[in-house]
């Protein structure tokens, strides 16, 4: 077990799918968080920050790092409702060839996207982190995947996500350049990908984009 560094931090394990600790760890967090929204009494909200204690202290022992660390990672702690976040993502195949960007965080690869921001429909989120870290107008033409991060192989996180995949058109013939948050942005085929950044997206679901775009047809995945 070993920690990725950058921000944010990500928990790796070695298992195909999430660590039912790290699982548990976080459904105590949105447990403690929530009740800490909706608690009246001093008792309520002292009981749920000790919830709130004993997560993050799980979580730190998990990932091996000071408890202060995980703390750091979950805010809004006592908001609102604890849910999910969502995660978009664009797949724009060009020429039999998919558009990566390389990230500044990790130095490694991903399709664009990134949180999605409020106030904004997914397929306009989507185009909107497209063109900041690409550099290209697009168009969402397909929803090809919602998954749930912690159900599939990637880097095992401190957060719970969905993630929403979008097949991408391209509206004009412009070269991609990188944005602000990323360093380069390029097309690169199938059979020879770059090293992914897997907090972000796997190579599956790359393979996914390219087999939807082949069969626009078939219906949309979800977990």
């Amino acid at each position: 077990m070993r920690i990725l560094l950058g921000q944010p931090v990500m928990l790796i394990y070695t298992a195909l799918m999430e660590n039912k600790w790290l699982t548990y760890a976080k459904k105590l967090e949105a447990i403690a968080s929530t009740g800490a929204h909706f608690g009246e009494s001093d008792f309520d909200l002292e009981r749920y920050e000790e919830v709130r204690e004993i997560a993050h202290q799980m979580l730190a022992d998990l990932g091996n790092v000071p408890v202060t660390v995980i703390s750091n990672l979950i805010p809004d702690y006592g908001s609102g409702y604890a849910t999910p976040k969502t995660d978009v993502r664009g797949a724009v195949i060009r020429n039999n060839e998919i558009l990566l960007v390389r990230e500044k965080l990790d130095g490694k690869w991903t399709l664009p996207g990134g949180y999605a921001d409020t106030g904004l429909s997914p397929a306009s989120n989507i185009c909107k982190e497209i063109a900041e870290e690409a550099s290209l107008q697009v168009k969402a033409s397909k929803l090809y995947a919602v998954f749930h991060k912690a159900a599939h192989h990637y880097d095992a996180d401190t957060r719970d996500f969905y993630k929403m995949y979008f097949l991408c058109e391209q509206l004009d013939d412009a070269s991609p350049a990188p944005g602000a948050e990323t360093l380069d942005a390029a097309f690169f085929p199938r059979d020879r990908l770059p090293e992914l950044s897997t907090g972000r997206v796997i190579a599956p679901h790359i393979d996914l984009a390219f087999e939807f775009a082949a069969e626009p047809g078939r219906p949309t995945l979800f977990d």
